[in-house]
C-alpha cells in the first residue's frame, strides 16, 4: 500500500500519521509543493502525479489561505482538480487542516475566515472520533461539501467530515513537539504574540501531550482505514487490501 503525503511547505511533516501508516506496512512518499527557498514567493508551478499510482493521498497543512488563488493559484488550482478527480474516481484522500479545507473546496464545500483562530490543544464533539485534545492552528473554517457526513464539530465549526472513501479533519493529528516548535519559532511567533501567547508556553503544552498524541493519531488512522477507506460492497471504487 502506498500513501502520498502532500507537504505544501517545507515546515510540514508526515509526523505521527505517517508513522502510524508505516507501522501498518504502508510505503509513505512525500511531495513538497513550495520549497523553503520559495516560501515568500509561493506561487510556484507544480504538477501532481497520477493518483492511480497511490492507494491514499494525504494533503497536509499550509500557512496560506485555501482560497488564495492570486498568490498560490499556480499549484492550488491544479491540486483542487486533482483531489476532485481522485474522489470522483473512487480514490481515497485523508485531508489534514489546509488539506481538509481544499478538499472541501474541491468538492463543492467552502472555506471562510473564522470569527476567531484556533491555536493550541482543543477538544471536539463526535460520536465516532476521539474527543482529543487535538492540536489546532488555523484562522479559517470549512463548510463540508454536498453529500458529506459531518463527523465532528465544536464551537469553532466543523472539525471532521467524510465523503466516499475520504476523510477531512480540521485539526493536526500528525504534530510532534518538533513540528510545533518549528511553527512557533518561525512566522508563527507573530501570531502567538498577537494573541497574547508565547512560544515557550506552546512548546511546554506540546511536551505535556507528547506521550498521548501518538496513540490518538494511531487510533484515528485505524478508524480511517477500517471505517472510511474500504470501498462499499458493489462500489466502483478502487479495491485495496488494508489488512
Amino acid at each position: 500500500m502506498r500513501a502520498l503525503f502532500v507537504l505544501h511547505d517545507a515546515a510540514s511533516e508526515t509526523g505521527l500519521i505517517g508513522a502510524a501508516l508505516r507501522e501498518r506496512g504502508w510505503q509513505v512518499d512525500e511531495l513538497v509543493v513550495v520549497p523553503q527557498e520559495r516560501h515568500n514567493q509561493p506561487n510556484v508551478t507544480r504538477s501532481f502525479p497520477d493518483s492511480a499510482d497511490y492507494d491514499l493521498l494525504v494533503p497536509m497543512g499550509a500557512p496560506w489561505n485555501a482560497n488564495d488563488d492570486q498568490h498560490i493559484g499556480n499549484w492550488l488550482r491544479p491540486e483542487l482538480r486533482w483531489l476532485a478527480d481522485t474522489v470522483a474516481d473512487g480514490g481515497a484522500v485523508f485531508g489534514i487542516c489546509f488539506g481538509a479545507q481544499i478538499m472541501a473546496r474541491a468538492l463543492s464545500g467552502s472555506v471562510h475566515r473564522a470569527p476567531a483562530p484556533e491555536i493550541g490543544w482543543c477538544t471536539i464533539d463526535s460520536d465516532e472520533l476521539a474527543a482529543g485534545p487535538w492540536f489546532q492552528w488555523h484562522f479559517d473554517r470549512l463548510t463540508a461539501p454536498d453529500g458529506a457526513t459531518v463527523l465532528a464539530s465544536n464551537q469553532a465549526g466543523t472539525q471532521a467530515f467524510r465523503i466516499g472513501r475520504s476523510l477531512g479533519v480540521q485539526f493536526h493529528p500528525e504534530v510532534t513537539t518538533a513540528c510545533i516548535t518549528r511553527w512557533s519559532e518561525n512566522a508563527g511567533s507573530r501570531h502567538l504574540r498577537n494573541l497574547g501567547m508565547t512560544v515557550e508556553a506552546m512548546i511546554a503544552d506540546a511536551d505535556q501531550h507528547a506521550d498521548a498524541a501518538p496513540g490518538r493519531a494511531s487510533a484515528l488512522v485505524s478508524y480511517y482505514l477500517n471505517r472510511v477507506f474500504p470501498p462499499k460492497a458493489g462500489s466502483t471504487g478502487r479495491l485495496a487490501d488494508v489488512s
